[in-house]
């Protein structure tokens, strides 16, 4: 057991996908402010993106530093500057971009091997998707516990859908009708890489989880079970900092421009809409959603991100003067946006989502009910949660056209009336929501379970770690 006097210093790995690092620099923050030493590995275009929070460490007198890495994309055959998942340009490089991930465990090893064994870390929290830690951990002796960015729910799911168990599924799960969610078929033609991430988990310590058990207790202690592993809920971790790692990018449109747009309208009147940060729509299914979002007369912020597609849409939002349209009732944000305040502006009244889990955990803990429209992966499962186990969500329709699902205008439409309309079954939606919001919040306040599980990870550690 270590010294109750002594500094902890945490290591954190995560994937460089925003998905990943903005729960994980949130994380650091939190473990900062409980006297932890925090190191984040980074590679140079994502510490760059990321230096403010080095700035608010600094400002706070928080010990949060960065472990910059050269990131070998190009020798796998990534372009020029990819050094993060939402720069790949096609699905097609995810499993290369994996092994350029697995390359940085060089760069890591020389840097604890230069360290004196005191500033040594005292545990490594990685990213499951970082498969290579084991290794360090066991090299270097020292603890090592898996993060995940997903749910419970979803992690459970997904164990029984690739496990060659016979296991039966539990009630939990069979109540619910699981069946396989679709993924990437990159992945799915790479069964090898989610068997080395399962791996991974099963050589840890425990799990850390950005969840809260007040949210999926059920499936927490049965995941719990079935790995035989301790589990720390400790999100939503955005709400744990006053300022969210979210924020850290620029804004395309002044913030307070924004929020002043908002401050216009009536309370809970506004449907936002945004897909991530990853994925991408077609044109056509762009346009359908946008006919849909007029169609249905109900006030609306889209976020339209850039890409390929973006100069067709354009062409036809100038030429149909979509905007003129909408002039006074829809606002068109182009990139990024301030997502967590929107979210959690009076005036927001649901939320159309690709249900990726940090919007869904904003989503919750804004206390919105949501339209479910997901994309690939454990999104399909977070559909499902919010749907069927939470019932706050409503599930978007859509026909099968060239493999792909096509959602029509009519579809949107209707599913932003069941959303944001005035029937009792809505009115059920949105206090349910409402309540899963609250609990959110309570959760990371002192004395709620999420913080708690900070405390009693952090005491974990020390009892397990190996005096120098």
């Amino acid at each position: 057991m270590a010294n109750q006097t002594h500094q902890l210093h945490f290591l954190l790995a995560p994937l460089m996908s925003q998905s990943h690092l903005i729960p994980f620099t949130d994380m650091a923050k939190l473990l900062a402010q409980r006297g932890l030493i925090v190191t984040i590995i980074m590679t140079p275009i994502n510490a760059d993106r990321y230096s403010k929070i080095i700035e608010l460490a600094k400002n706070s007198n928080l010990r949060i530093q960065f472990l910059t890495l050269q990131f070998l994309g190009k020798e796998v055959g990534l372009p020029e500057g990819c050094e993060n998942m939402d720069s790949i340009p096609s699905q097609n490089l995810i499993i290369p971009f994996f092994e350029a991930c697995n390359k940085m465990e060089g760069g890591v090893e020389s840097w604890l091997k230069d360290l004196d064994l005191e500033s040594r870390p005292d545990c490594i929290i990685s990213d499951m998707c970082l498969p290579w830690t084991v290794n360090l951990a066991a090299t270097f002796k020292i603890p090592r516990i898996v993060f995940h960015v997903i749910s419970c729910f979803a992690l459970l799911c997904s164990y029984y859908q690739n496990t060659d168990s016979d296991t039966i599924v539990p009630d939990v799960l069979d109540n619910l009708g699981i069946s396989k969610a679709k993924i990437p078929e990159v992945l799915n033609e790479n069964p090898g890489v989610i068997a080395q991430f399962q791996e991974s988990e099963k050589c840890s310590e425990g799990l850390v989880v950005n969840s809260f058990e007040e949210l999926e207790l059920a499936f927490v202690k049965v995941y719990e079970k079935v790995l035989e592993r301790k589990i720390w809920c400790i999100g939503p971790l955005f709400l744990g900092n006053q300022t969210s790692s979210a924020g850290v990018s620029t804004a395309s449109m002044d913030k307070h421009e924004c929020l002043k747009w908002l401050d216009s309208k009536k309370e809970s009147s506004v449907l936002y809409v945004c897909f991530g940060s990853l994925w991408r729509l077609s044109p056509k299914q762009l346009i359908e959603l946008a006919s849909g979002l007029e169609a249905s007369n109900h006030s609306f912020i889209w976020i339209l991100r850039g890409g390929n597609e973006s100069e067709e849409v354009e062409k036809w939002v100038e030429e149909e003067k979509f905007e003129e349209k909408v002039k006074g009732r829809g606002l068109i944000i182009r990139g990024w946006a301030p997502q967590v305040s929107i979210l959690s502006h009076p005036a927001t009244g649901g939320f159309l989502t690709h249900c990726g889990w940090n919007s869904t955990l904003e989503g919750v803990s804004a206390g919105l009910a949501m339209i479910t429209w997901p994309m690939f992966a454990e999104q399909f499962h977070n559909a499902k949660m919010i749907n069927e186990v939470l019932k706050t969500g409503v599930k978007i329709n859509g026909v099968e056209e060239e493999n792909h699902l096509l959602v029509k205008n009519e579809d949107v439409k209707i599913a932003i009336e069941q959303l944001m309309g005035d029937g009792e079954e809505g009115k059920d939606r949105r206090r349910r929501a409402k309540e899963l919001g609250k609990m959110a919040k309570n959760t990371v306040e002192e004395g709620g379970s999420s913080y708690s599980n900070i405390t009693h990870l952090i005491q974990y550690v020390r009892e397990h770690v190996t005096p120098n």
